[in-house]
């Protein structure tokens, strides 16, 4: 580990990372809340790829909050974007699931990662539906509001609940055929649009599988650090990999290592 950040050096990092998610995802709920209509000034960026104003001001909240207590890190954020620095980096998406908090779906999240030598050694997300917190330093274990959580303990597919994300960037052709592959292997799926806390649900048992071909480092980090932590086996690319061009995360229940073995293979990741 980077000599500049010992267990005390991090631990402040993963306290100060939790406050201001809580901080930031209760106000960006609020503003949803409470807003009139028209208050988002929604932009697309592409196609169903949006920014809103929320957006940008959580960041905006994020990275002050930030780097007032801890001037030397360098910002890496989805909206204002930023490069990895040779200290530590902060990789922030200020609202993962935007279209999500736009039409008022609650499955969307705060997610905020610490990165030192390609390492993610910090995670936060904050949970929208349900107002909670997870965190990981890596290491320490995952938690929930400050209690351990750990990754479901399921053996058979047929019990199995698994979370699939897909966006533009990949082959729906490929989307569709994994999916009736889970399917006829006797598993129930879901696709929710927020990765981060998509990733949550797996490290607290809630799922037994989230799989995305590709995503930007923002969405994947913290939530991958916290799966890993509760128990789940997680395969992404090198860190460094995911920050210049993003790519797949794969986690999943440790009891279902077999069943989705060619998933990892698929992408590339084994060994």
């Amino acid at each position: 580990m980077n000599s500049a950040f010992d267990a005390s050096a991090l631990t402040a990092r993963a306290e100060v990372a939790i406050d201001v998610a809580r901080k930031v995802g209760r106000e960006a709920a609020r503003f949803r809340r409470e807003g009139k209509p028209g208050a988002l000034n929604v932009e697309n960026k592409g196609l169903q790829d949006f920014v809103t104003v929320a957006d940008r001001r959580a960041e905006q909240t994020i990275r002050e909050g930030l780097l007032a207590r801890f001037p030397e890190d360098t910002f890496m954020g989805e909206e204002t974007g930023g490069q990895s620095g040779s200290a530590g980096t902060w990789v922030v998406d200020p609202i993962d699931g935007t279209t999500n908090y736009i039409r008022g779906f609650r499955h969307w999240g705060v997610s905020i990662a610490f990165v030192v030598d390609g390492k993610v050694e910090v995670g936060v997300v904050y949970d929208a539906a349900n107002d909670q917190v997870f965190s990981a330093i890596r290491g320490q274990g995952a938690f929930k509001e400050g209690e351990p959580i750990h990754a479901a303990l399921t053996t058979d597919p047929a019990n199995a609940i698994v979370v699939l994300g897909h966006s533009r960037k990949t082959s729906f052709d490929d989307y569709a055929a994994l999916s009736k592959r889970l399917y006829e292997r006797g598993m129930d799926y879901r696709r929710m649009g927020a990765a981060a806390v998509d990733l949550v649900r797996v490290a607290e048992g809630v799922s037994d599988l989230f799989y995305e071909r590709h995503l930007n480092a923002w969405d994947m980090l913290a939530g991958a650090l916290i799966a890993s932590e509760a128990g789940a086996k997680v395969a992404i690319p090198p860190v460094d990999t995911l920050l210049e061009d993003g790519g797949p995360v794969i986690a999943h229940s440790p009891g279902l290592a077999e069943e989705f073995a060619f998933l990892v293979e698929f992408e590339g990741l084994a060994g």
